[in-house]
């Protein structure tokens, strides 16, 4: 598969071959399913916590009689049943996280890569560089190219002029190569991607 490489100016810097391992697939919305819900559970902070009736701190006296009373046999104010007593069966601190098998991972992140480039919402662009951090300049420039909600890939490392400059843009995000991942290419329109990126993705998936 061929794409046009682009500049920030909109001005042509030639073509690239894309790798069909890596670009190509026939996109599974299961995998990439699977690989969703993996990364949300995985950020989940699992921290929700309830005090249980043996955290509560009233007392286990037995309040009443045995027999005779004319009132249930209650051996403690910190039962569930009574107001301020501990909460049953509440949530406790745990982790979320599910496992997916590496191999899977993988593939989600070819299938989301080729769902992309089958869509048309792919492009790859020579740099990213700036000569100064410009937020009003690289504005204008993104609405010329209407990257108006996209996903931006820079190489191993994202040049700083850049990142300083697209950090306050709404619907824009920047990542290193190491950072994409499924959930940041599903969530926006468009995926940019530089060509060090590209080559680092081909190489990662040769």
């Amino acid at each position: 598969m061929e794409l046009q490489v682009t500049t920030l100016d909109g001005a042509s810097a030639g073509s690239v071959t894309l790798s069909d391992a890596v670009f190509g697939l026939e996109p599974r919305i299961d995998i990439l399913h699977r690989m969703v819900r993996y990364q949300q559970l995985k950020a989940m902070s699992g921290t929700h916590d309830v005090k249980n009736r043996s955290e509560i701190a009233l007392t286990k006296k037995k309040f009443g009689k045995q027999k005779g009373g004319g009132v249930a046999r209650h051996g403690a104010r910190s039962a569930p049943q009574f107001r301020g007593g501990g909460r049953a069966f509440g949530p406790t601190p745990r982790s979320h996280a599910i496992d997916l098998p590496k191999k899977v991972r993988a593939l989600a992140l070819r299938h989301a890569l080729s769902a992309k480039a089958q869509a048309g919402e792919l492009i790859v662009v020579e740099t990213v560089a700036q000569s100064e951090p410009k937020t009003a300049a690289l504005r204008l420039q993104f609405g010329k190219l209407e990257w108006l909600n996209a996903l931006i890939i820079d190489g191993a490392e994202v040049d700083k002029n850049f990142a300083l400059a697209a950090r306050n843009i709404p619907q824009i995000d920047v990542l290193p190569v190491q950072g994409i991942n499924v959930v940041d290419i599903l969530r926006r329109n468009k995926l940019v991607l530089t060509k060090a990126a590209l080559e680092a993705l081909e190489a990662r998936f040769a």
